[in-house]
């Protein structure tokens, strides 16, 4: 894989999301890497826990500048719904992964990077992360699934700051709000994260995975219910007027002006 490295100790795996640039952005083929990177622990009874981790930023979200989104948006309305499942596709390969995830989040992580790693068991996060989503400022609505499962993680009233209003959670209100389950020194997420993914190897496997799977069940059955729904108004938004305002405001670093259209 070009974007994503996995690297195996013992029981514990870890899955490396590098474009190799400070933005550590999410193309459509970063997307497709990390879906089949989840995938491959399908049948896997040798590990236990999975990390999650970035660069220097985890995801600085969707790109925006890669070439092949924006060939979707001249897509007939079938082809894009089925192009447009990549994240949520990705998202649920992640969610779907039967041994522990902990998401090790350094940086930038957003909006797409949120949905990522709250697609994920755990979220440490470094002292000077940043938690995100600017989507409702791109003229775009969240999506990916990340809707339902960040409501399961912190309510609806936060989830609605952090997703409608765009508000900013450094780790200490991301620690606060629980969208992150333990902070860490500046690039010691990864070395934290391990220690999660120590703990959970420690433990007998078979019921590690059958608890988490009830308990996902309960947290996430309305998410499943409504999945199609999330992709079809992110679609509906792509052809809004301010949409495009928003994509080109962002392109050309002003503020947005959004008219309704």
């Amino acid at each position: 894989m070009k974007h994503v490295r996995i690297e195996r100790d013992g029981r514990i795996a870890t899955v490396t999301l590098d474009r190799g640039n400070a933005a550590n952005a999410l193309s459509l083929s970063a997307m497709r890497e990390l879906t089949e990177a989840a995938r491959r622990f399908e049948n896997d009874h040798e590990t236990s826990a999975v990390i999650l981790a970035g660069g220097a930023n985890f995801s600085m979200g969707f790109d925006l500048r890669d070439a092949e989104s924006g060939e979707v948006r001249a897509l007939g309305l079938a082809e894009r719904r089925q192009r447009l499942a990549a994240g949520p596709r990705m998202c649920q390969a992640w969610q779907d992964i039967e041994p522990v995830t902990v998401a090790a989040i350094e940086g930038w992580c957003i909006g797409g990077g949120v949905a990522l790693a709250v697609a994920c068991d755990f979220r440490v996060v470094g002292r000077s992360a940043t938690l995100y989503t600017p989507e409702i400022e791109r003229g775009m609505s969240m999506s990916w699934g990340s809707v339902p499962r960040t409501v399961a993680l912190i309510g609806p009233a936060r989830a609605k700051r952090l997703l409608i209003l765009a508000e900013r959670l450094d780790a200490d209100r991301a620690l606060d709000w629980g969208l992150a389950d333990e902070k860490a020194e500046d690039g010691e997420a990864l070395a934290a994260a391990r220690r999660i993914a120590e703990r959970a190897a420690e433990l007998p496997p078979a019921q590690v995975r059958m608890i988490k799977e009830l308990i996902d069940a309960n947290a996430h059955a309305l998410g499943r219910a409504t999945a199609a729904i999330d992709r079809d108004q992110f679609i509906l938004s792509q052809g809004s007027g301010d949409f495009e305002e928003g994509v080109r405001s962002f392109l050309e670093k002003r503020p947005a002006k959004f008219t309704g259209e």
